[in-house]
């Protein structure tokens, strides 16, 4: 009981303080330190035996994982998106994309650019580093409310593409270790959801910042922003080809090099917008050491975050948890959406909610008889639905590190896009399912 009310209670407090504006730093392991004490979880690695759950341990175990996992990611998207700004790159290619598309489409201009990045294999976090200097641009231009380009980076990133069939995103990929299925498992419901998706959730962006322009929010520049005046920008291809660079060696090396292909595909990018914008950089030093910083700063807000899950994953009220949601009776596709989503929350990962629910769930719904290309369809894109909430690492990062918002203004609108649609998305994937299409 009182291991359940610390980690109900530590979660809650986490996202309360997010909300707040605490600083992650020391919000994560303070919420951390209040689920190991209600769980009576030692709180010294001294104080257990060798490989046994405490605090400390835990805690940073999550945290260096992380950095581990994602530190040259991180340098390498930091770097690149800097010299995209630098050089004047981004500024020239949201330009062009908003004389193509209009004014009034700039939103969808940022929505388009995740979504193709996003398909074309490029990891989340890079994504939204690549394309913030572009959506800055892009806003300023429409003169469009600054707090709402969190929200267009994340709906193009983590909805309708990440969990798509055919996606190379990691959320596509773990289901099929377990379900032996593909990466186009359920591809015909997947497709229709996917398009709902794309479109209810942009009709739902629009509404919002429509509603705040007529409210007489407009944009407001910062110290930091990309400046245009003066600078010789390059031509609008020169800008692309760096972005198709990272598109194709990502989607060229995946399944050799798995995780590690972004690393070569990040690279590639930021040698490509050197050698094709070489002559227009401001300051080319500069944006690398700027670049530099600002991955450090991202890189530890997410890394803070995921210690409080290895933390969470460690005290009894957590498998307690699980066992609860992974036994859910009715339907097998329901039980299996709940149970991912709610694991997912509580992790604040996507990738995490499936990884800890299938090995659970997967051997028993197959013994049932469950198709399991609609399993690992309906598990992919519930996974994307509570992962989303303020604590989330990719949402963090977006909100705070990328584009210097706060929680307060920036996610309401994230999460509506982010939570609510890909859980409206999961519902309409159970019904579909369950009226025979796709199986």
């Amino acid at each position: 009981m009182w291991s359940m009310i610390g980690l109900i209670g530590g979660l809650a407090l986490l996202i309360y303080l997010t909300m707040r504006g605490m600083n992650l730093f020391i919000a994560a392991p303070l919420c951390a330190f209040v689920v190991a004490v209600f769980s009576g979880l030692p709180l010294f690695p001294q104080l257990v035996g060798e490989g046994e759950a405490n605090f400390v341990g835990n805690y940073m175990m999550g945290f260096s994982s992380f950095i581990q996992s994602w530190y040259l990611m991180f340098l390498l998207g930091a770097i690149f998106e800097k010299l995209m700004e630098d050089s004047g790159a981004a500024y020239s290619v949201s330009k062009w994309i908003v004389d193509k598309l209009g004014m009034k489409h700039a939103a969808l201009a940022i929505v388009i650019a995740c979504a193709v990045l996003t398909y074309g294999g490029v990891s989340l976090f890079v994504v939204a580093f690549s394309v913030y200097p572009m959506a800055v641009s892009l806003f300023k231009q429409a003169n469009l409310p600054r707090r709402f380009i969190p929200a267009a980076l994340a709906f193009g990133s983590v909805t309708f593409t990440m969990t798509s069939a055919g996606s190379p995103e990691i959320q596509n990929w773990i289901p099929i270790e377990y379900l032996k299925t593909s990466p186009y498992a359920g591809w015909e419901v997947s497709l229709i959801v996917a398009i709902f998706m794309a479109l209810f959730g942009y009709w739902w962006l629009k509404k919002m910042i429509d509603k705040a322009v007529a409210r007489g929010e407009r944009f407001v520049s910062r110290p930091g922003d990309p400046v245009e005046e003066g600078q010789e920008l390059p031509h609008p291809v020169l800008g692309l080809i760096p972005l198709l660079v990272v598109l194709v060696i990502s989607f060229v090396f995946h399944d050799s090099l798995k995780q590690s292909a972004l690393i070569v595909a990040l690279l590639g990018g930021v040698i490509a917008t050197y050698v094709c914008n070489y002559k227009h950089f401001k300051n080319f030093g500069s944006a690398v050491s700027e670049g530099t910083i600002g991955a450090l700063i991202a890189l530890g807000n997410t890394a803070a975050v995921v210690g409080f899950g290895g933390v969470a994953k460690a005290v009894p009220a957590f498998h307690t948890a699980v066992e609860t949601i992974t036994s859910i009776p009715g339907s097998p596709l329901i039980g299996g959406a709940i149970a991912v989503s709610v694991i997912a929350g509580m992790t604040g990962s996507a990738s995490g909610g499936q990884a800890i629910a299938l090995p659970l769930i997967a051997p028993h719904y197959l013994d049932m008889g469950v198709n399991p290309e609609a399993l690992h369809r309906v598990v992919a894109i519930s996974s994307g639905a509570l992962d989303s909430l303020p604590h989330n690492g990719y949402v963090v990062t977006t909100i705070r590190a990328i584009c210097g918002e706060t929680h307060q203004d920036a996610y309401n609108a994230v999460g509506a896009l982010t939570v609510i649609v890909p859980a409206l998305g999961t519902v309409l994937a159970i019904i579909l399912f369950s009226l025979g299409l796709g199986i």
